[in-house]
C-alpha cells in the first residue's frame, strides 16, 4: 500500500483585506484569476512525478478566500488532480469559504465535484465588531451560508470564530458559541486573537485598553472548552474542536507530521525529511511557472533531532500526546528528562497520562507555550534529571487546576513559570 499524503492549494485572491490577517492575500488582482488557474494546473502536472508514489487523501484548498476565487476554477484545478489518478475516493476535500461569496448553485457545483468539507469564516455573532476586524459579512449570512451548504449536500461544516477581538466581553464571546453551536456545524475552530506586526488591527489596537486582557482571554479559552463538551464537541487540539469522527484530517496531518505538498505562492511542504516554500509574490510565481523559473524560496533538511522537537511541539498541541516509543522511533535520546518534566506538570493539573502517552490538559494548553518551550529544554539537555531552571520553578508552586474566574492566581502562576 502506498504512503499518504496530504494536498495543500493557496488561493491568494480576496474581496478585500481584514484587519487583522498576515496571511499572503490579495485584494484587487482579479484579473489575473485566470492566470493563476493555469498556473496551479501546469504546476501540478509538473509534480506529478514526486507525488506518484503517494496515494492522496486529504486536499485543502485555503487562502484567501477560495469561495471568491470562483466555483469553475476550483473544479478545474480538482479535476486536474484527480485526473492524475491518486486521490482516493474517501479523501477529506476542504474549501475555506466566507458567507459573502457562497451561492447555493456554486456550492452544488462544488459538492458534485468532490468537495465534502466547508470551512467558513464566521469569527463573531456580533455584526459591529465584524465590521470593526474588515469582515464583509455579517451573522444572517453565515446562517444564509450554513443553511445552503446543507443544501448542497454537504455534511461536513466547520465554522472559525476568534475571541479577544477589540471591545469583546466574555458575554459577547458566549453569545458567538451559542449562536454557532445552534448552526450544529461538525467541527468548529475557535482561536485567541493575536495581533500580528504590519496589520491594521495591530496599529490601531497595540496595547490598547479596549483589547480583553490576559485574564478575560483565559476566561473565554475555558469556558469554550467546557460549553462545547457540554454541546458534543471534544477537544482534539488546543484551538479545534468536533464531533466525534468529525476532526479535520488534513490539520491532523501538520500535527502527526505526515507528508503534505503546497502548491501556490507562500505554500509550504513537508516531505520525508525535507521542507520547502514557495515565494510570496503572486506575479514571481506566475513567471516562475511559465518560464520553468525557481520559485522556490526556502528549503532545508530536517535533523532527527529537529525532527525530534517537532514531534514534541506539535503532539502536545493535541489531546493525542506524545508517547517515549514514537519518540524513540524519530531519535535516539534520553526520554527520561522529558517525562521527569511532564510529571511534573502533571502534579499541577497541567498534563496527563494515558497509556503511556503524555499529553496537556485544558489547564495546560492555556499556557501551553511556556510549558512546550520547557519540554524542549528537558530534550536538549538529554541525560539531565529536567531543565534545571524550571525544577527550581515549579518545586514550590502548589497544585492547580485553574478555573475560570481565578485571574490573579493564574497570573501569578505564569510569572513563576517565566521567572
Amino acid at each position: 500500500m502506498k504512503e499518504s499524503l496530504g494536498i495543500y492549494i493557496h488561493i491568494p485572491f480576496c474581496a478585500s483585506k481584514c484587519e487583522y490577517c498576515d496571511f499572503y492575500s490579495l485584494p484587487n488582482h482579479e484579473s489575473l484569476m485566470g492566470d493563476y488557474e493555469k498556473a496551479l494546473i501546469a504546476h501540478l502536472e509538473e509534480a506529478d512525478v514526486s507525488m506518484k508514489m503517494y496515494e492522496i487523501d486529504t486536499v485543502y484548498f485555503g487562502g484567501g478566500t477560495p469561495s471568491y476565487f470562483g466555483a469553475k476554477r476550483i473544479a478545474n484545478i480538482f479535476e486536474e488532480l484527480k485526473g492524475l489518478g491518486r486521490v482516493r475516493r474517501d479523501s477529506e476535500v476542504t474549501l475555506e469559504c466566507n458567507p459573502d461569496s457562497m451561492k447555493l448553485q456554486d456550492l452544488k457545483m462544488l459538492r458534485k465535484e468532490g468537495v465534502n468539507r466547508l470551512s467558513i469564516g464566521m469569527q463573531s455573532a456580533n455584526n459591529e465588531i465584524l465590521k470593526m476586524i474588515g469582515r464583509r459579512h455579517n451573522f444572517k449570512q453565515v446562517e444564509m451560508a450554513v443553511r445552503n451548504a446543507r443544501k448542497a449536500g454537504f455534511e461536513n461544516i466547520s465554522l472559525d470564530l476568534i475571541y479577544g477581538l477589540p471591545s469583546q466581553t466574555k458575554a459577547d464571546w458566549a453569545e458567538t458559541l451559542e449562536r454557532a453551536v445552534e448552526l450544529r456545524p461538525e467541527h468548529l475552530s475557535c482561536y485567541g486573537l493575536q495581533l500580528e506586526e504590519d496589520t491594521p488591527l495591530y496599529r490601531n489596537y497595540h496595547d490598547s485598553p479596549l483589547l480583553p486582557d490576559a485574564d478575560t482571554q483565559a476566561d473565554m479559552y475555558m469556558y469554550t472548552i467546557e460549553m462545547l463538551r457540554q454541546n458534543g464537541y471534544q477537544q482534539y487540539e488546543i484551538s479545534n474542536f468536533s464531533i466525534p469522527g468529525y476532526e479535520s484530517k488534513h490539520n491532523l496531518r501538520y500535527w502527526q507530521m505526515k507528508d503534505y505538498m503546497g502548491f501556490g505562492p507562500s505554500a509550504a511542504s513537508c516531505v520525508g525529511n525535507i521542507r520547502y516554500s514557495y515565494i510570496k509574490d503572486l506575479k514571481a510565481y506566475l513567471s516562475g511557472i511559465a518560464g520553468s523559473k525557481s520559485i522556490v524560496e526556502e528549503y532545508e533538511e530536517i535533523s532527527p533531532m529537529e525532527k525530534a522537537s517537532e514531534y514534541i511541539m506539535l503532539g502536545l498541541r493535541t489531546t493525542h500526546g506524545i508517547k517515549k516509543s514514537e519518540y524513540s522511533n524519530i531519535y535516539l535520546s534520553e526520554w527520561e528528562p522529558i517525562e521527569n518534566l511532564l510529571k511534573e506538570f502533571e502534579s499541577k493539573g497541567w498534563a496527563v497520562c494515558e497509556d503511556e502517552r503524555w499529553s496537556l490538559t485544558p489547564s495546560g494548553f492555556l499556557i501551553s507555550n511556556q510549558l512546550i518551550g520547557a519540554v524542549l529544554d528537558a530534550q536538549a539537555a538529554e541525560r539531565a534529571q529536567t531543565s534545571p531552571w524550571m525544577r527550581d520553578t515549579l518545586k514550590d508552586v502548589e497544585p492547580v487546576a485553574l478555573p475560570a474566574g481565578e485571574e490573579e492566581q493564574f497570573s501569578a502562576y505564569i510569572e513563576e513559570l517565566l521567572r
